[in-house]
Formats: C-alpha cells, structure tokens, sequence
C-alpha cells in the first residue's frame, strides 16, 4: 500500500473536523458539488480554480472550521500530485516521442496495409488501443483523427464505421487503463494494487472496447451515415521525416510499462513473499514509476534516435509535451485536495451509512456516484477524482481484487453519456464535421455503452473475485 493510501486511512480514521451530523454532510456534499458544476458549466471558470472554491464552500456548508478545510485541501492537493504527478510527466514524455517520431504512424500503417476491409474496424480498435495506453484522450483524437478520415475517403467507408472503433478504443484506455490520470488517482484515492487493477482493467476492457467500438459502429453508421469532412483532414507528423521507428520497436516501447507491471502483479501472486529476491527485483522494475521511467528511456533510443533526433531535438520534445499537462496536473491536484476535504469533513461514515442503510452494493455505489458527477461536470477526470473520494472508506476490508474493481467502477462510471459539458464532445463533432443530434446519436451512446458495459462485467467479476 501507498504512503499516500496510508494517510487516506489514517485520515478517515481520525475524528472529522466538523460535528455536523449526516444529513448537514449530506447537504454539503450537493452543495460542494453543486458549485463546482455552476462554475464549470455556467461561468465557464477553470476546473482547477473551480474545484478549489467548490473544497472551500464544502467545508463551509459543513460548518467545518475555514482553517481545517484549508489545511485538507492543501494536503490533498499536495499528496495527489506527489503519488501521481511523476506518473502524468512521464506518460505525457512518451506520448510525445510517440507521436513526433512518426512512431505512431509506423503503428497505424503498418496495421492497415495487412488488414483487409472486413477487419478494418477492427485494426482501427487495435490502432487506437496501443496508441491509446500512454497518451492523454484528447492528444489520441488529434494523432488519431487525421488517420481515421484518410482510411475512411480512401476505402469509401462510412465515417462512423471506421472513427467509432478508434473513439471506443482511446475512451476505454482513458477510463479504465492506468497510466492515464484518472485510474491513477483512483488506485491511489482507494490504495488498490495498481498491477492487479492493470489487469482485471484489461479483462474488462476488452470485451468492453469490441461491443462500444467494432459492434455499435455498425449501427452508428446507419444513424449517422456521412463521408469524411475534407477539410479536417491534415498532415501528419511524420511527414517531415527521413525515417521513422521500427513497428516491432515501437509497439515493444509502448507496451514496456504494461508488461513490467503485469509481471509484477504476477510475481505478487505467485510468490507472495517480499523477502524474496526476485519478488525484490519485480517489486522495483515493475512500480509505476521506474517501468514509466524505463520505457522513456528507451523511447528516446528506439523512437527518438530511430527517427534522426538530435540530442537538442529530444531534448526540446520533452521540453514541449510537459508544457500541456500543467493544467492536467493542476486539476488532478484540486480534485484530490477535493476528495481529502470530504474524507475530512466525515463523508466516508455518511457514505458507509447510506450503502448500509439501503443495501447499495459498493460497485454498484461507486459507479452511480462517478456517473451523476460526469454528467453534472462533464469531466471524466473530476468525476473519478470526486467518487474515489468519497467511496475511499468502503475499500476497507475489502480484498485486493475487489478494491481494483472499485476503481474499474469508478472508471466505468466517468465516461457515461458525454453531452454538450465535456470538451472531448465537440472535439469530436467539429473534427467529424456532425451536428449536435448525430453527435449525441454516436459519441454520446458509444460513452454510454462503454460505461453500462464496463460496469456490468465489473459485476460479473465480482462475482468470482
């Protein structure tokens, strides 16, 4: 378990910093929320400044001292960046290299010369779930949207049938798939075990992205059946180059992380003794940090120096992909200073009360919490930030494997329904060149499939685990 997981506890533990009773926090709770989702949605303010008034007016309505409530924030804040804001750098590191080497591309095409034009939803699903592991979702439509619509005017396929598969893959990845930000700080919010969570999130997420991707785009593409846009269709990165990375050298440097914390997790199982001297080795190799930290590393010999980068050229990639995610880590971090203050103020025992009192089970919970959060904010990440917080108290006495599942719960509930709130859906309408109904008939429904189906084999899980 994280330092960061043992101060959860240890918070949760300790007495709240206010003496208002359930149905005072209960009110709180909508309050805080219902702040955070006026400034959001009505006056447009950031999310990260809007989250830090939102923990402030929680702490209020709780009738909690303004002196305590800061102190949670800023602990919050402080704990959340330090268990994952190296995390966030490092994926943003790779992502980066990734895309300007043109190693991306050598994925796509490579692909898409050995499928044929049954199986083309299908390569596109594989396409954006590789690509989709260690880049943020809206840098995966940016690289992945210029691929989507040349094979779809080139093959003469309907726009939905080919650009549905490649959204569900990188929607899926996003929610459920750590490294990205928000199962991170879920697997932290709840102390999971990040290599068990890694891979139950791939038993679910593979049926999963096949029902929402390869699945429903044939339906979509009779809802919504338009050609691709011309004028969206740009140039892409490695165009410029002289060379570019090898196929089986990229798709081996994307999939490092994942391989190393897998086998991890599975040293964990099968020898269960921390004395041990592999169980050492895997423990060190496989954490999230150094398996990250390796896979950058090696990034810049096998995508940097494959595609001609100078020392000077790498050095200005990394330089240019932690520039965007300042405010990627400035949200994460109010959303855990967010969570702490709830912990604080005594949600956890109103939630425990609440689950007990109506027989709610702690999945299901989790899932209904993230999912009235992102369709209030629109966010995927401030939804899952926000549940984590406030199911945190259930994980205890939970098995390792249903403390992943609640995290996958999280995750499943994030992405339900994205409507007119949420940036991804009109990042996805404008570069489809769709109108509001077409967009809500395909990327609305597919995030929705996604979510109702990531929870029901969740469930499914938890009957076995």
């Amino acid at each position: 378990m994280t330092s960061l997981s043992v101060e959860i506890l240890a918070a949760d533990a300790a007495e709240p910093i206010t003496s208002a009773g359930n149905a005072q926090l209960g009110i709180a709770v909508l309050a805080g929320i219902a702040v955070i989702v006026l400034l959001i949605t009505k006056f447009k303010m950031h999310a990260f400044l809007a989250l830090t008034i939102g923990s402030l007016a929680l702490g209020a309505f709780a009738s909690a001292p303004l002196a305590a409530t800061i102190k949670s924030f800023s602990t919050g804040l402080g704990n959340t960046v330090a268990g994952v804001g190296v995390l966030i750098a490092l994926g943003a590191i790779l992502g980066k290299l990734l895309a300007d080497s043109g190693g991306a591309d050598q994925i796509v095409d490579t692909i898409l010369a050995r499928t044929g034009r049954r199986g083309m939803p299908w390569a596109m699903v594989l396409i954006a779930s590789v690509i989709g592991l260690p880049l943020f979702f809206e840098v995966g439509i940016v690289l992945l949207i210029p691929v989507v619509l040349l094979v779809a005017k080139r093959g003469n396929y309907s726009l939905m049938r080919i650009g549905i598969p490649a959204l569900a893959g990188l929607s899926v990845m996003h929610g459920l798939i750590p490294p990205h930000p928000g199962p991170l700080v879920a697997i932290d919010a709840v102390g999971a075990n990040l290599g068990v969570t890694l891979a139950l999130g791939l038993v679910v997420a593979i049926p999963t992205v096949i029902i929402a991707g390869p699945v429903f785009s044939r339906y979509a593409a009779r809802w919504v059946d338009i050609p691709a846009p011309e004028k969206m269709i740009p140039t892409r990165p490695s165009e410029d180059l002289d060379k570019r990375p090898g196929f089986g050298a990229t798709v081996a440097t994307v999939l490092l992380p994942v391989v190393l914390m897998l086998v991890k997790a599975l040293v964990d199982i099968v020898v269960d003794d921390p004395a041990n001297g592999v169980q050492k080795v895997t423990d060190v190799i496989g954490s999230p940090m150094i398996a990250l930290l390796a896979a950058v590393i090696v990034g810049m010999f096998t995508l940097g120096r494959a595609a001609g980068f100078t020392k000077e050229r790498l050095s200005t990639t990394v330089e240019k992909s932690l520039a965007p995610i300042a405010g990627v880590l400035l949200i994460v971090g109010a959303g855990g200073g967010f969570k702490q203050t709830l912990i604080d103020i005594g949600v956890g025992q109103m939630i425990l009360d609440f689950s007990e009192n109506w027989s709610i089970p702690a999945l299901l919970l989790a899932w209904l919490i993230a999912v009235a959060i992102r369709l209030a904010t629109g966010s995927a990440t401030v939804a899952t930030i926000s549940a984590a917080g406030l199911v945190a108290p259930l994980a205890e006495g939970m098995s390792t494997g249903e403390v992943s599942l609640l995290v996958l719960a999280i995750g499943a509930g994030s992405l339900f329904f994205s409507h007119v709130n949420d940036a991804g859906f009109w990042l996805v309408k404008e570069y489809f060149g769709m109108n509001v109904g077409q967009t809500i008939k395909t990327w609305s429904v597919m995030e929705t499939i996604i979510s109702v189906v990531g929870i029901v084999f969740v469930l499914l899980l938890s009957l076995v685990i």
